[in-house]
């Protein structure tokens, strides 16, 4: 794996990691309320990451893929957060 994907992988690794922490830790009812504050580190994370690379070639691809995998993991995870609430 070419260093442009390892940069944009470590952040979707971290929004599962987040989404996994989330569904560990949070009181039933509160998940999709921590699914925003996620992705606000997601995207801070983005901006951390993509910067310490030094590489300007391709970074606004970087940072949109980086972003929009974050936010497929966090669909995903609100999804299922709302299903195990209707149950």
């Amino acid at each position: 794996m070419s260093w442009q994907w390892t940069s944009i992988v470590v952040v979707w690794v971290l929004a599962v990691v987040s989404v996994v922490l989330i569904a560990a830790l949070a009181r039933p009812g509160e998940g999709l309320a921590w699914l925003g504050l996620t992705l606000a580190g997601c995207t801070v994370a983005t901006l951390c990451v993509q910067i310490s690379t030094r590489r300007k070639d391709g970074y606004v691809d970087r940072m949109t893929a980086s972003i929009v995998g974050a936010v497929v993991v966090l669909a995903a995870a609100s999804g299922v957060f709302a299903l195990v609430g209707l149950a």
